[in-house]
C-alpha cells in the first residue's frame, strides 16, 4: 500500500488523507459526530489550517458529507464533489435504496429510524467533478471515475499508480464486493463493467480494510 496515503477511520466509515505538493487532499470527511476525531487527526498530521487544497467526496451520504460545512466554514475548505448528488447535500436529503443481501435489508431499516434523529449541516459545494477529470492542477496525479448506481453522483478515484478510492462503489464489508446498498441496478451494472476495464491495483473502500483488486470478484 502507498505510504501518501493515510486512512482516517471515523466509525464505520473511512476518508483518506492523499500527501501531495505543498499539501494534501482529503477523500470524504465522516460522520458528523466524529468531527472532533477528523479535525484533530488533519491537525496533528499538518494539515490544517492552510494546507488543505481539496476535499473530494465520492457521493452524496451523510457518513461522508457529515463534516464538509465545517471544514467550509472553520478552514475555507473547498469542496468537490459530482453534481447529480448535490442535492444530497444542499437539501440535507437521505436517499432511500434498495439493498442486495438480507442483512443489509434489516440495516437500512434500522438506519431509517436512526436518520430521523441524525443532523448535519447542509453545504454547497464548490466544484463539480466530471468523468475523466484530472486532479494534476492540485498536485494529484488522478483523475475521477464516474460511477453511478450506489448514488446518481457516485465517483472514484484512481491514481496513476492504480491505487483506486471506490466509495461505496466497492466495500470490503467481511469481504470485498460491490455496492451493498443500490439506488439504480441498471447504472451500477454499467459502473462495474467501466471498472473492469480499468488498470486498478490496490482498493480503499468506504467502509472496510483496503484490498488488492484480485480479492474482488465484482459479484
Amino acid at each position: 500500500m502507498d505510504d501518501k496515503i493515510i486512512i482516517i477511520e471515523l466509525g464505520f466509515v473511512n476518508a483518506f488523507l492523499i500527501k501531495v505538493k505543498d499539501g494534501f487532499i482529503l477523500i470524504d470527511t465522516g460522520l458528523p459526530w466524529q468531527w472532533e476525531n477528523l479535525e484533530a487527526k488533519l491537525d496533528s498530521l499538518g494539515c490544517l489550517p492552510e494546507k488543505l487544497k481539496l476535499v473530494i467526496i465520492t457521493h452524496g451520504d451523510f457518513d461522508h458529507t457529515g463534516n464538509c460545512a465545517k471544514l467550509q466554514e472553520k478552514y475555507k475548505a473547498e469542496i468537490a464533489m459530482h453534481k447529480a448528488d448535490a442535492f444530497m447535500a444542499e437539501k440535507r436529503v437521505f436517499l432511500k435504496r434498495k439493498a442486495r443481501t438480507l442483512a443489509a435489508k434489516i440495516r437500512i431499516l434500522i438506519s431509517r429510524l436512526r436518520h430521523r434523529k441524525i443532523s448535519f449541516n447542509q453545504f454547497k459545494p464548490d466544484i463539480f467533478l466530471t468523468d475523466g477529470q484530472s486532479l494534476v492542477e492540485y498536485g494529484f496525479n488522478a483523475k475521477i471515475v464516474h460511477l453511478p448506481g450506489h448514488t446518481k453522483g457516485s465517483i472514484g478515484i484512481l491514481t496513476d499508480e492504480g491505487n483506486f478510492f471506490s466509495g461505496d462503489s466497492l466495500v470490503n464489508d467481511k469481504k470485498p464486493s460491490i455496492a451493498i446498498y443500490v439506488d439504480n441496478f441498471q447504472e451500477l451494472e454499467s459502473s462495474i463493467d467501466k471498472l473492469k476495464k480499468l488498470n486498478i491495483k490496490n482498493i480503499y473502500p468506504g467502509h472496510g480494510k483496503p484490498f488488492p483488486s484480485e480479492g474482488l470478484t465484482y459479484e
